[in-house]
């Protein structure tokens, strides 16, 4: 599914009509997860049961506000609920050490979703029509995306978001996304890492850009202000939006680093070896937790599973395991402590700390997958 994203012009009062269609959204998906919680053990509460609980809420009389949201849109927001429940089961029944992820009352939602009803797109796809009764009315689409290149009835999901630099419409087509690309008959391993982004097994570096740690003074700055600022008042509401723009711009500048950088590796080989890392258990690491998160290894691997079937690649995550210990050359273990970041073997190898992991990387990978070393 493609998600394509317009920012929206609006009046003031359709934006604090999307405020309400929200909040209306947050009401329904954490009065599901009470009925959910409240349920008795002989009742089987699943998805479908949630969707027809939505429609008790819009005929109930103490809550008719619920009525204004389109009835997909109620049960788009179950669905988010639903979504919380299936996978604090799933976590259970994969035995998942720690926390499985209890599901939780949501205070600050910031989205609401239609699916195929509920709203409209001009005949130019430049304005949207919200058709239910919450009075957000028409809007204005800002963007360079063409949705002339697809049918309405693609379109399986709307969304509008509220962020800190405005509100945005989402769409999410229904349509299958392939690109051919020619073979180039390499291979390659990447070890990830916080001095380097990612040392590859060719012993190519990418420098690790530091987005948060660049913009850390600015954001201590903003948060100072935030703090002396009376709480209710507009000069706190200014300096909260403009503390939210600053992170915002952390993450996108985080995102568009790794989708270019996923792409780029994705289409110059044909077959790419990487960690499968734990970072949830890394970040407990106190001293190096600011700096794991600012790296971005997580939505790094995202884009390169997107990317790897986008162009038909293989990617393959291996156990990171001894990779930084074992000598790419002969096999032996040579232990050493996070500090040393220089490899010597007994066998005469010497080689970067994380260039010889990018090589045990690659090799582990290609022992488990069968294959043999492309020329």
């Amino acid at each position: 599914m493609l998600v394509y994203e317009f920012k929206v012009k609006a009046s003031k009062a359709q934006l604090r009509a999307i405020d309400e269609g929200i909040r209306i959204c947050q009401f329904i998906r954490n009065k599901c997860l009470r009925y959910w919680l409240d349920a008795p053990r002989e009742e089987k509460v699943d998805r479908y049961t949630l969707n027809k609980y939505t429609k008790v809420l819009a005929e109930d009389p103490e809550y008719p506000f619920t009525a204004a949201l389109n009835s997909m849109a109620r049960q788009a927001s179950a669905e988010r609920a639903w979504a919380s429940i299936s996978r604090f089961y799933d976590n259970c029944k994969k035995k998942v050490k720690g926390k499985k992820g209890f599901p939780r009352f949501k205070k600050n939602c910031r989205s609401v979703e239609y699916k195929t009803s509920g709203w409209k797109l001009s005949d130019d796809r430049k304005y949207l029509t919200i058709t239910d009764k919450t009075g957000i009315g028409r809007l204005k689409l800002v963007g360079t995306r063409d949705l002339h290149f697809y049918q309405q009835s693609q379109i399986k999901r709307i969304r509008l978001v509220r962020r800190a630099d405005g509100y945005y419409a989402q769409f999410g087509i229904d349509v299958e996304r392939r690109e051919n690309v020619k073979q180039t008959n390499r291979q390659i391993g990447l070890d990830v890492g916080l001095n380097h982004f990612y040392t590859d097994s060719d012993g190519d570096q990418v420098d690790n850009p530091r987005f948060l740690r660049k913009s850390e003074r600015k954001l201590k700055r903003l948060q100072r202000r935030l703090s002396k600022c009376e709480k209710g008042s507009q000069n706190r509401k200014k300096a909260q939006q403009r503390l939210g723009r600053q992170h915002l711009k952390v993450s996108r500048q985080r995102k568009d680093f790794a989708v270019k950088l996923a792409r780029c590796v994705m289409k110059s080989n044909d077959f790419v070896a990487i960690e499968d890392l734990n970072v949830r258990g890394l970040v407990k690491n106190h001293r190096l937790a600011k700096s794991i998160s600012d790296a971005g290894w997580t939505i790094f691997r995202k884009w390169l599973e997107y990317f790897a079937n986008l162009f038909g690649r293989e990617l393959v995550a291996i156990n990171p395991s001894f990779t930084s210990q074992d000598c790419s050359c002969c096999g032996a273990r040579v232990k050493k402590s996070l500090s040393t970041r220089t490899h010597v073997c007994s066998c005469g190898t010497v080689l970067d700390r994380d260039w010889n992991a990018a090589i045990n990387i690659l090799i582990k990978a290609l022992d488990s997958v069968g294959h043999t070393r492309i020329s």
